[in-house]
């Protein structure tokens, strides 16, 4: 099974957010600034998960809208990892 296959999750470092809306440029569904300037997720009720290390579901049809946020955000902030082991598949940390 290949990570396009299965279940995904993202979050965001916002100690390393840069606040440049890249990633709500491309994934706005999953991704918004807040009034601090920086980036969340958001969950499927679009309610921003503002806890440090929240994540959410990434829906398979925004896969690979939120994997160009994490490729192109400029603060390295955006982590994709499997739900069933917590291995980070797309961003900084990926292996």
């Amino acid at each position: 099974m290949s990570s396009q296959d299965e279940p995904l999750e993202v979050w965001i470092d916002q100690d390393l957010c840069t606040g440049d809306g890249i990633c709500v440029q491309y994934a706005p569904e999953v991704f918004e600034l807040d009034i601090d300037g920086l980036a969340y997720v958001k969950g499927e009720d679009q309610e921003l998960q503002d806890a440090p290390g929240a994540t959410v579901p990434v829906p398979l049809t925004l896969l690979q809208d939120v994997v160009d946020s994490a490729k192109e955000c400029p603060g390295d902030c955006i982590h994709v990892r499997r739900t069933r082991d917590l291995v980070e598949v797309y961003g900084p940390d990926a292996v």
